[in-house]
């Protein structure tokens, strides 16, 4: 049986991209027969070309894949290089790591809160340093460049590559690296951008399209904190996907190919900037400097890393403050009594997406698990792991930009009968779920020591009991962590 898991897993990775990626290229192209499009043609393209705004919101896709995925790779690279093994790292690390597991729109609508013009920031120092008495006129959150927007982004991608990072550390010989470094005259930070970074880009090559793809596709924190007029192209496809118009649907497909087109043409980019950065790595490295960033900089990572992880602690306080706000005028710092009116007024409403938040995210979660435990357990026993093409296929629904299929295969699960039913919501999350959860879980399956199974095997143990009673109970923690994760 556990020979099944991988295909199987490998077909709920790919089958649903695949198939997404289908049902929005036939309407693109005209072909829709349930909505009059019985022919193939560019219409829907010259349809799409002729929206308002669309080159804008091109450019703010891009400019949020680039610029998201840079800042918060620079701030995680030059953190690791200047605090690695000291005690603010260790810190910084305990904090950051639950942060992954928080929602990116919880975390929008706390940051919201917190820079909004009447936000906890502004009523900080308000009004004594800025005599502010009513909030000021700023337009702070959605801001016509999208600053709001990718400032939450970073600040909710900072933990994903730090785990990323810390996880494909060990396999960079950091240490001995790093002290070889030393004694070349190099300072912690150079030696530690020479003689490290390259390797570890390498393992975290993937999570950094990854990032790039989900930044530059970005709907959530696009529709708490980025522009509105024009949006970001991905909040632009939901709108006309949801428009009451059924012939939206020809220009919303459209839309997902240049969406498609958008997210690749950002790693693009960021391909021909790996190779500058390769120049110019070998002509620092030719140059013979030791000391270069070992100033300021790594203080401004730290800085940097304290503020993301400061931003998404406070903005989720003030949800909390806010849920139990009674009146609170600005500028006050705190409200002038706290009430659970909201929350009674809100319950009825809230009980049924409860429950099926609930029943979505454990079911997901479950289905997960048992696919990477399969997954796992076949590799230990047969030795065979796939390799670099296997983190492929485990990366691609992250690399394929969400709204791009997930419309497609809503069109598919229309004309099979099963759209808005349970098990398709659970399934398209199945795609997102899987791939987190073998991600904190291969690392510390794969690093087991093998030799207390073959313990347990040469005392009379099954494979299966040696799994339920040595491997399993020895890696609980990320047994535990894993399906956190995940749901």
């Amino acid at each position: 049986m556990l020979r099944l898991a991988p295909p199987l897993t490998i077909l709920v990775l790919i089958g649903p991209v695949v198939a997404g990626l289908v049902g929005v290229a036939l309407p693109a192209f005209g072909y829709l027969p349930v909505l009059g499009g019985e022919s193939f043609g560019l219409a829907p393209f010259a349809d799409l070309a002729a929206t308002a705004g669309l080159g804008r919101s091109v450019l703010l896709s891009l400019a949020a894949g680039l610029m998201t995925t840079l800042a918060a790779l620079l701030v995680v690279t030059f953190f690791i290089a200047g605090w690695l093994g000291t005690p603010l790292f260790a810190v910084l690390r305990r904090l950051v790591s639950p942060l992954l597991s928080v929602p990116h729109a919880a975390a929008a609508f706390g940051i919201a809160f917190l820079i909004a013009p009447s936000g906890w920031l502004v009523r900080l120092v308000s009004p004594g340093l800025t005599g502010w008495r009513y909030p000021p006129d700023l337009l702070v959150v959605n801001d016509p460049m999208g600053l709001a927007m990718m400032a939450g982004l970073v600040a909710k991608e900072i933990p994903f590559l730090l785990l990323m990072a810390l996880a494909a550390l060990p396999q960079t010989d950091a240490t001995r690296s790093a002290h070889v470094a030393a004694s070349l005259g190099y300072g912690k930070t150079a030696g530690f951008l020479f003689a490290v970074f390259p390797r570890l880009y390498r393992q975290i090559r993937l999570p950094v399209f990854a990032v790039i793809a989900y930044a530059s596709s970005v709907v959530d924190v696009a529709l708490v904190l980025g522009p509105t007029n024009p949006p970001p192209l991905a909040v632009q496809l939901v709108r006309w996907m949801n428009d009451p118009d059924l012939a939206m649907r020809f220009r919303a497909s459209a839309g997902a190919l240049l969406q498609i087109a958008v997210t690749l043409s950002a790693i693009g980019v960021w391909i021909l900037g790996e190779r500058l950065v390769a120049r110019l790595g070998a002509a620092a490295v030719a140059s013979g400097r030791r000391g270069i960033a070992d100033g300021v900089v790594p203080f401004a990572a730290a800085a940097a890393m304290s503020l993301a992880v400061a931003a998404i602690v406070l903005g989720l306080a003030g949800l909390g403050v806010w849920s139990l706000a009674g009146p609170w005028r600005f500028p006050d710092v705190l409200p002038t009594s706290f009430t659970l009116e909201g929350w009674h007024r809100a319950a009825g409403a809230l009980a049924d997406p409860v429950a099926a938040t609930f029943g979505v995210g454990i079911a997901a979660t479950l289905v997960a698990l048992v696919l990477t435990l399969a997954c796992l357990e076949n590799e230990a026993r047969t030795g065979r792991d796939g390799g670099a093409r296997s983190l492929l296929v485990l990366y691609l629904p992250l690399l394929v930009p969400q709204v791009a299929f997930l419309y497609g295969l809503q069109v598919l699960f229309f004309r099979f009968g099963l759209d808005g039913t349970l098990g398709a919501v659970v399934f398209a999350h199945l795609v997102f779920v899987l791939p987190y959860v073998f991600l904190a879980l291969s690392d510390p399956w794969r690093a087991f020591d093998r030799r207390y199974v073959a313990v347990a095997e040469t005392l009379g143990a099954s494979p299966a009991r040696a799994f339920w009673r040595v491997r399993a109970p020895m890696l609980l923690a990320a047994l535990l962590v894993a399906p956190a994760l995940g749901f």
